[in-house]
């Protein structure tokens, strides 16, 4: 029996795979757990500083699993289990202390657009669709899209997108915010790997809070927010990292972080 998810790891990196190319690598319960899973091993791992999502073949992903969702049109309890195991696990994914880069290939619809906005940095192949898609059939979004899409781009081009149902391509997903980074095909999981790499040279709890402000700030006043970073900072100022960190700076050398 094929496994819909492959996980590996390569240095510092946690890597999570989906492997359902056949299937455009759309989004099942099982596929969900799998996510779920590596997620949690990765970050009881002390060894690992950065998650990588990526996918195999053409396409990253063109949603859920259409077949599993239709098996459940006449039970209201099954569709409520579905949508919200997959929910809270990409809010788990999103809340993970560990930074999660996605690398983005082919079409990324509907559901694969709810992952990808689940993850806090997105590379994207030049060959990358982007599209919200649910209108074009009478749906709506059921993984958070609607409300994260207008915290990345903002409540006017996020109707847009989700009335219209169109697909961006790479560069205009990058001029709307929703892609960090836009390279070559065969360049695109290196790229994102590389990145990875980079974030491991990082403090672990450094990133991991920057992450935490960045998140939980968002939904707070201004005022609130500072207090937040307030907090943080003098908490940080104290921590071994920053000693380190420090140090390294002044005296013109390559930070060996601890944590």
């Amino acid at each position: 029996m094929s496994v819909p998810v492959n996980v590996s790891v390569e240095g510092s990196v946690g890597i999570i795979e989906l492997a359902r190319p056949d299937k455009f690598n759309c989004l099942s319960l099982e596929v969900h757990e799998c996510i779920s899973r590596a997620r949690e091993t990765f970050e009881a791992d002390r060894d690992i500083r950065s998650i990588l999502i990526c996918a195999q073949g053409k396409h990253f992903c063109t949603g859920a699993d259409l077949t599993e969702v239709k098996g459940k049109m006449s039970d209201a309890q099954a569709l409520d289990h579905f949508i919200a195991f997959g929910m809270e696990g990409l809010r788990k994914l999103e809340q993970s202390r560990l930074p999660v880069v996605v690398a983005v290939q082919g079409l990324c619809l509907a559901g694969g657009l709810e992952l990808m906005l689940s993850c806090d940095v997105c590379f994207a192949a030049e060959s990358a669709q982007l599209g919200d898609q649910h209108a074009k059939y009478g749906l709506i979004p059921g993984w958070g899209g609607s409300q994260r899409l207008t915290r990345v781009m903002g409540l006017r081009r996020a109707l847009d997108l989700m009335f219209s149902a169109r697909w961006l391509k790479a560069d205009e997903a990058k001029e709307a915010g929703l892609v960090n980074y836009v390279v070559p095909d065969e360049e695109l999981r290196q790229a994102a790997l590389d990145y990875c790499l980079t974030i491991a040279t990082r403090s672990r709890p450094g990133i991991a809070e920057m992450k935490r402000l960045a998140r939980e700030g968002a939904d707070m006043g201004l005022d609130q927010q500072m207090r937040l970073e307030r907090d943080a900072a003098v908490r940080a100022l104290r921590s071994e990292d920053v000693a380190e960190g420090l140090d390294a700076f002044e005296n013109r050398r390559v930070p060996a972080f601890k944590a």
